[in-house]
C-alpha cells in the first residue's frame, strides 16, 4: 500500500521516517528494525566543556521530546480503547547505563529516556499500559560499518578501537518477543549486545 503510506507521511508536520513492507515477511521486518534504528540521533561528538546548545537540543528534540509526544499519543489511544490496555517499546541504548567519550547529549537524552519508560509504566498499570526500554549494542547496520571501519570507535582510554557488532535481525527478535508478550506482563528493561563488546566491566 505504497500510495496509502506516502498520502500519511505527507499529512505528518516535520520529517517523517516511512517504511514500506509486509510484516509477514522476516526480511521486510528486518528492513524495517535497520531503518528506525538508525532514526535516532547521535548528534556530534563533544567534549562537556565543548557541547554546543544547537547539538544539545537537536539530539534532545529528536531523541526525547519526539518520543514523549509519542508516547503521550499511544497512552491516550491504549486508555480509551476497551478493554484498556497496551505496550510501548522504547529504543534505548548502552548509553543509558554507561556513556561513551564525548557524547553527553547524547547520553543525557538516553538516560531521560529511561526515565519516560518508568513513567510511562507507573502511571500505565491502572489501565493495563506498560512500557519496555530495549538497550541496543552495535547493530549491523550501514550507519555503524560506516562510522566504526573508518577509524575505530573512541574508547574511555582515548584510544580508537573496533568493536564488534551484532546482526540487527537478532534486534527484531528481541523486539518481536517483547510484543508477543501480553499486557499483563511487564518486561521493563532489555539489554542487546555482540558479546565481544566493551561494555560490561571497565571496559
Amino acid at each position: 500500500r505504497e500510495k496509502e503510506l506516502a498520502e500519511t507521511a505527507a499529512l505528518c508536520p516535520g520529517e517523517t521516517l516511512s517504511v514500506l513492507g509486509d510484516i509477514s515477511k522476516e526480511e521486510d521486518i528486518v528492513t524495517l528494525f535497520e531503518r528506525t534504528i538508525n532514526a535516532g540521533l547521535s548528534g556530534e561528538s563533544e567534549p562537556i566543556d565543548g557541547l554546543t546548545l544547537a547539538n544539545f537540543m537537536n539530539v534532545m528534540n529528536v531523541n526525547v521530546t519526539a518520543s514523549v509526544l509519542c508516547t503521550r499519543e499511544a497512552f491516550k489511544i491504549f486508555k480509551k480503547q476497551s478493554p484498556p490496555g497496551g505496550r510501548i517499546i522504547n529504543n534505548g541504548s548502552l548509553s543509558a547505563t554507561t556513556p561513551r567519550p564525548e557524547a553527553a547529549a547524547y547520553t543525557i537524552s538516553k538516560h531521560a529516556i529511561s526515565g519516560l519508560t518508568k513513567s510511562t509504566a507507573l502511571d500505565g498499570r491502572p489501565f493495563n499500559i506498560t512500557a519496555t526500554q530495549i538497550d541496543i549494542g552495535n547493530a549491523a547496520t550501514a550507519m555503524w560499518a560506516a562510522h566504526d571501519s573508518v577509524k575505530g570507535t573512541l574508547q574511555a582510554d582515548g584510544s580508537l578501537k573496533p568493536e564488534p557488532s551484532m546482526d540487527v535481525s537478532h534486534v527484531a527478535n528481541a523486539v518481536a518477543h517483547v510484543a508477543s508478550l501480553p499486557n499483563e506482563v511487564t518486561l521493563l528493561e532489555m539489554t542487546i549486545m555482540a558479546t565481544g563488546m566493551p561494555f560490561v566491566g571497565r571496559g
